[in-house]
C-alpha cells in the first residue's frame, strides 16, 4: 500500500542551492568603499515589552541586556552611491571583562528567511562563549525588520499540487496548473516587490552585508556561526572576505553546487532516512504502533488513511494526513520530540483515551511553535493583512525563502525536468517529497538575478569547521563531507545522531572542541564523531 496523499513539508522544508558562475574574492580594503556608521544601540525591550519578552523566553536577564540597531547598507553593492536598505541588527554585550572580550561572535539561524533577531530572542551558547563574545544575529536583507516582504498566491500553487490525483504519474493537465500556478506567483513577486530589489536579494550580497556588518562592529575579522543555509553564508564570506576571516563554523551544511532539482531529491530521501531511524528506533523500544522498518510504511498509510476520512480537530485546525505529514517532518528536525511523536501516533492507532491531549501537545510542538505567525515589519505585517483578507499571501519568511532561492541559483525551465523528480521522490520517498519540487517551480519564471557562485575553495581563509549530523533531515550529512572537502582548510566534526544542526544544544562533545576554536583557536581534531546524545 502506498499513501499518495501531498505532504505538507513546503513550510517545514528550508534549503539553498548555488547557481553556475564565479566571483572574484573581495578585497580586505572593500569596506572603506562603503561609509560605514556607527551603531546606535538601544535596548530592544522596554517597560511592559521587556516583562512580556522575559515571560515569553524565559530569561530575564538576557532579554534585558538585548540591543538592537540597524545599519544601512547598499541595495546595489556595485553602487555604493546609491539607494540603501536598512539591516536589522540585535546583540548582547560580553558578559566578561575587558581582558576577556575577544569581539563579536555573529550568528545565522538559516532559512533563507529565518530571522536572526528572533533567534537571538534567548540564550543557547555557552557561558564562556558568551563573556568572550558580543552575541550578534541580524535579519539579512528581504528578511524580518530587514525589508521583509509578502508577495504571491503560495495557496493556488499548493492547491495545484494537491490536485495532482498520483504524485508518481503527474498528467499534462497537472503540469500545465502548475506552470500557472508557479508562474503568477513568481509574476507577483516582480510586480509587488519590484524586479530590482528581487535582482539584489541574493547570497552574494548579504555576504557583502555581512562584511559591512563586520566592519561596523569593530572587529578586524569576522567569528561566526551559521546553521544550515546560514553555512552558505559563512562559506561564501571566506571566498569572497578571506583577509577578513577568523572562524567559522558551518552547522548543517547545504549543497553549493548541483541544480535544484537535483537536490530536491537529496533532501527527500534525507527525510526518508530520518524517519526510518525513528521508526527504526521507537519499533525497537516498543513506543509507536509500527512493527518494524519494512512494515511502517503500509502501517503509517493505513493511519494517514483514517486520518484523512476523520481528522481531529486542534486549534481549529483539522489534522488529516498532509497536516500529519508536516508535523512529522517537523519533529524530525529535533530528536527530543521523538518520544512525543511516537506517543502520539501510537494513542491515535490505538484510540486510546489521551489521544487527543497527546495530538494537542505534539502539535504545540511542531506547528503550534514554528508555524505562528511571528513576523516582523511592514512585509510581515502585509502577510498578515493578506492572509485576513483570504488573499492567500505566503507569509514573508517563506517570500524570502522563495526569493533567495531562486535568486541565488540557474534553474531549469522545462516543466519534465520538475516533473520527473517529484514522481520519482514521490516512487522513494513516499511520505517527503513532491513539495520539495513543485515549491522551486516559481524561480523557472523568477527575474534575472545576482546568481551565487559554485566552485569556490577559500583556498586563502583560515581554518574552518564543518558539522554535520549523520540523521539530519534537511540538510543530509553528506553535503557536510561535501563542502568540508570543498573547502580548502575546513575540518569535519561528525554528531552520529538525528536532528537539524548539533552546536549549542548542549552535547559536550559536540559543543567543547567548537567552543575551544571560536574562543582560542583550535582545531578539532580530524574525523572527530560524536555519538549520539
Amino acid at each position: 500500500m502506498r499513501y499518495t496523499g501531498v505532504p505538507a513539508l513546503a513550510g517545514v522544508v528550508t534549503l539553498l542551492v548555488a547557481g553556475c558562475t564565479a566571483i572574484t574574492p573581495a578585497g580586505p580594503g572593500d569596506a572603506e568603499n562603503v561609509a560605514v556608521t556607527a551603531l546606535d544601540w538601544t535596548p530592544c525591550y522596554e517597560g511592559d515589552e521587556a516583562e512580556e519578552a522575559a515571560e515569553e523566553y524565559g530569561d530575564s536577564a538576557w532579554v534585558t541586556a538585548l540591543e538592537c540597531a540597524t545599519l544601512a547598507v547598499p541595495l546595489d553593492h556595485d553602487t555604493p552611491d546609491g539607494d540603501t536598505i536598512d539591516i536589522a541588527l540585535a546583540r548582547v554585550p560580553a558578559t566578561g571583562g575587558p581582558d576577556e572580550r575577544i569581539g563579536s561572535l555573529v550568528l545565522n539561524p538559516g532559512g533563507p528567511g529565518e530571522s536572526g533577531l528572533e533567534m537571538l530572542s534567548h540564550p543557547q551558547l555557552s557561558e564562556e562563549i558568551g563573556e568572550a563574545f558580543d552575541i550578534v544575529s541580524f535579519d539579512p536583507r528581504g528578511v524580518g525588520d530587514s525589508g521583509g516582504f509578502a508577495c504571491g498566491n503560495w495557496d493556488a500553487l499548493a492547491a495545484a499540487q494537491y490536485e495532482v490525483d498520483d504524485p508518481t504519474a503527474v498528467t499534462d493537465a497537472d503540469l500545465d496548473r502548475l506552470e500557472r500556478a508557479a508562474r503568477d506567483y513568481a509574476d507577483d513577486c516582480a510586480e509587488t516587490v519590484g524586479e530590482e530589489f528581487l535582482a539584489e536579494i541574493g547570497t552574494v550580497n548579504v555576504v557583502r552585508d555581512l562584511d559591512l556588518v563586520r566592519a561596523a562592529l569593530g572587529d578586524e575579522a569576522l567569528s561566526y556561526v551559521g546553521y544550515s543555509y546560514g553555512t552558505y553564508i559563512g562559506a561564501l564570506y571566506a571566498e569572497m572576505f578571506p583577509a577578513n576571516t577568523r572562524a567559522l563554523v558551518l552547522d548543517g551544511a547545504v549543497e553549493t553546487e548541483r541544480p535544484n532539482v537535483e537536490v530536491a531529491l537529496d533532501q527527500a530521501q534525507a527525510f526518508q532516512t530520518s524517519w526510518e531511524l525513528f521508526v527504526t528506533d521507537c519499533s525497537g523500544e516498543g513506543t509507536c504502533p509500527f512493527t518494524g522498518a519494512e512494515a511502517a510504511e503500509d502501517e503509517m498509510t493505513d493511519l494517514l488513511l483514517r486520518l484523512d476520512a476523520d481528522p481531529p480537530v486542534v486549534q481549529d485546525t483539522p489534522i488529516d494526513a498532509g497536516t500529519m505529514l508536516g508535523m512529522v517532518g517537523q519533529a524530525l528536525y529535533d530528536e527530543t520530540v521523538w518520544t512525543d511523536m511516537a506517543h502520539t501516533l501510537t494513542a491515535l492507532e490505538e484510540e486510546a483515551a489521551d489521544a487527543d491531549e497527546l495530538l494537542a501537545e505534539f502539535y504545540d510542538l511542531t506547528y503550534g511553535s514554528s508555524y505562528e505567525d511571528d513576523t516582523a515589519g511592514e512585509g510581515g505585517e502585509a502577510a498578515r493583512n493578506e492572509d485576513e483578507e483570504g488573499e492567500g499571501f505566503h507569509e514573508d519568511a517563506d517570500a524570502a525563502l522563495t526569493a533567495i532561492n531562486c535568486a541565488d541559483r540557474v534553474d531549469p525551465t522545462d516543466l519534465d525536468v520538475y516533473r520527473d523528480a517529484a514522481e520519482r521522490i514521490a516512487v522513494d520517498t513516499p511520505f517527503f517529497g513532491p513539495d520539495l519540487v513543485w515549491g522551486q517551480l516559481p524561480c523557472a519564471y523568477w527575474p534575472d538575478t545576482d546568481v551565487a557562485p559554485t566552485g569556490f575553495t577559500a583556498p586563502d581563509a583560515p581554518p574552518i569547521v564543518v558539522v554535520g549530523t549523520l540523521g539530519d533531515p534537511a540538510t543530509p550529512y553528506a553535503w557536510a563531507e561535501e563542502l568540508a572537502d570543498q573547502l580548502d582548510t575546513a575540518t569535519l566534526v561528525t554528531y552520529e545522531g538525528a536532528g537539524h544542526t548539533a552546536y549549542g544544544y548542549g552535547m559536550p562533545c559536540v559543543d567543547d572542541p567548537i567552543d575551544a576554536y571560536l574562543l582560542r583557536g583550535e582545531v578539532p581534531e580530524p574525523g572527530l564523531s560524536c555519538p549520539a546524545y
